[in-house]
């Protein structure tokens, strides 16, 4: 038989594996190793291939990095405090908590990166809340699984760094370009929660108080700082990306293990009532015990060590996809479509139709190496051929809508494990989401200014 009747064999078989639920990574690593034999490669290229993509990927530090910054505000009660925060402002709107539950999602995404760990930790902390406040449960559910779609726009964001490091884009460029676009996509959903709990008439209203907001926001000052230092050092050039996330994990640590003392001799009970806490309690968050650091580093090394290979492996993916000619391919196939805004719009397609079915890093790693030089070379605005920098954010805003449509839609499968919400009873009311984001998607696509705006010297 010849090659691409092998190859042809291989594919079918692990899609098979794919179907049975195989672990991506090991239905990447069945493909690449069957390819390597069908193409003459041997095993000690493959080998020396993954090690070279961790020798060259000091930027990939900040991945494990970030994941335990997320894993840390989290155990420190510094989310449930931006939470307070977000509801203590909105809370007096029709549908405020569930609106506030979005907001919560953008600042959590603001220091951990991840859409997974954002859609587990507000939706396990607000969901019993909205459902005690009146909201459907399925709509609960379903608002945080849409809100954790930023975990990978709003800076910083893992598949930003993965992003940068597979295209040699400047990942410092990448986090001020997810910015507005990440904001916007938060506005964006609460326009369609106030909606939808506007018609249904969910949500009971507290007042807008001052008092109110001012003591949650100085709770919350402990995030707001942490924000404001991986904005601050990456805007200003002062940190790397890999260097503000040790920086923050430090601050994190510190935070955590000094509230904890502190709040244990006040008395202060993590439960206690916003209302009930003088303004000393609010300044430190509940904060973890020495003990507990290494079980909150584990846990963190172990999603880092399945992050990890996956990219590896599908590094040398795109190598044997070159080799069989896949790239041009696709690249006649997405340029055939006619003229450049066509040509956007079926990269758009394909991103999106593949996010349907995968998760977003191998979509990223596969698809953004042919993508994007066909893309950033058409002409689709006036004379000037589309940014990679704002390709990268059009790109990742598709992928991260494909985390609540099914049939894969990671963050709806968190989002049912974490309030006992089953997956299919969720899918109705991700549909007001999904129109929502898909908005925000094209107009980021067709406004270069949503994602070039705040670089400098664009």
């Amino acid at each position: 038989m010849d090659t691409g009747t092998w190859v042809t064999i291989i594919s079918i078989g692990v899609t098979l594996f794919f179907m049975l639920g195989v672990p991506v990574l090991l239905v990447i690593a069945y493909w690449v190793i069957g390819c390597s034999f069908v193409l003459g490669l041997t095993l000690d290229n493959l080998g020396s291939e993954l090690l070279n993509v961790f020798n060259k990927g000091f930027a990939l530090l900040a991945m494990p990095l970030f994941i335990l910054t997320g894993d840390l505000i989290n155990k420190s009660g510094i989310a449930r405090r931006l939470s307070d925060f977000a509801y203590s402002c909105l809370g007096w709107i029709r549908g405020g908590l569930a609106m506030a539950s979005l907001g919560a999602c953008g600042l959590f995404a603001a220091i951990s990166g991840s859409n997974s760990a954002t859609t587990a930790t507000i939706g396990s902390m607000l969901h019993p809340e909205m459902v005690k406040g009146g909201y459907d449960e399925r709509f609960s559910a379903a608002t945080a699984a849409a809100g954790g779609t930023v975990g990978i726009i709003i800076p910083p964001s893992i598949i930003f760094i993965v992003y940068g490091f597979l295209m040699n884009l400047p990942i410092s460029d990448l986090f001020i370009a997810g910015i507005i676009p990440g904001t916007l996509m938060v506005l964006g959903m609460q326009l369609a929660c106030f909606i939808i709990c506007w018609r249904n008439g969910w949500g009971y209203l507290i007042p807008l108080e001052l008092v109110r907001v001012l003591k949650t926001a100085l709770g919350a000052w402990l995030g707001f700082f942490a924000i404001g230092l991986v904005l601050w050092g990456i805007y200003t050039g002062k940190f790397s990306p890999t260097e503000a996330a040790g920086v923050t994990v430090g601050f994190c640590i510190i935070a955590g293990l000094l509230s904890y003392p502190l709040n244990k001799m006040m008395g202060t009970r993590a439960d206690t009532p916003i209302e009930k806490k003088g303004w000393a309690e609010m300044i430190t968050v509940e904060g973890f015990k020495l003990p507990e650091v290494p079980s909150i580093v584990v846990r963190s090394a172990q999603i880092s060590g399945i992050l990890a290979p996956l990219i590896a492996i599908s590094v040398v993916m795109q190598q044997i996809l070159s080799l069989l000619g896949a790239q041009s391919v696709i690249s006649d196939f997405v340029t055939s479509m006619g003229g450049p805004t066509a040509v956007l719009l079926t990269a758009m397609v394909i991103v999106f139709v593949s996010g349907m079915i995968l998760e977003s890093l191998p979509v990223t790693i596969i698809l953004a190496p042919i993508l994007a030089p066909i893309v950033t070379s058409t002409t689709l605005f006036g004379a000037d051929a589309i940014d990679p920098v704002h390709f990268s954010v059009i790109f990742l805003v598709g992928a991260s809508i494909g985390f609540i449509t099914p049939p894969y839609g990671l963050n709806l499968y968190v989002a049912s494990g974490v309030t006992g919400v089953p997956y299919f009873r969720l899918l109705k009311y991700t549909v007001p989401y999904l129109v929502a984001l898909i908005s925000v998607w094209f107009l980021v696509a067709f406004v270069p200014e949503t994602a070039l705006f705040l670089l400098p010297e664009r």
